[in-house]
């Protein structure tokens, strides 16, 4: 099955502590049906120092479920994703403005 969020895309939150913040998907994971989005769903990670690193406290930020993001369109809203035969090309587009994304 085609995914609807791909890497690279700019997503906004629909539910949970981060609703409403946007970000840009910076990996996914099909299997588990989650994405790691830049600067959301933030979490603090305690590192063991080591000869090249300093050890701490560092904010990663940790996967949310495909489910709770939604596609940013042209108009800056959250949309929904369709697929639809550009010639010979499969390709998606936003399903409230029509633009191919």
């Amino acid at each position: 099955m085609a995914a609807k969020l791909r890497k690279g895309d700019k997503v906004i939150v629909l539910a949970g502590k981060d609703k409403g913040k946007t970000g840009e998907i910076t990996s996914v994971d099909p299997k588990s049906g989650k994405a790691v989005v830049d600067g959301i769903n933030i979490a603090i990670r305690h590192v063991k120092q080591s000869q090249t690193t300093q050890g701490g406290r560092t904010p990663k930020a940790m996967p949310i479920e495909l489910c709770n993001l939604a596609i940013v369109d042209a108009n800056g809203k959250a949309t929904r994703v369709g697929f639809k035969m550009d010639g010979d090309k499969k390709v998606r587009f936003a399903k409230t403005t029509g633009d191919v994304i």
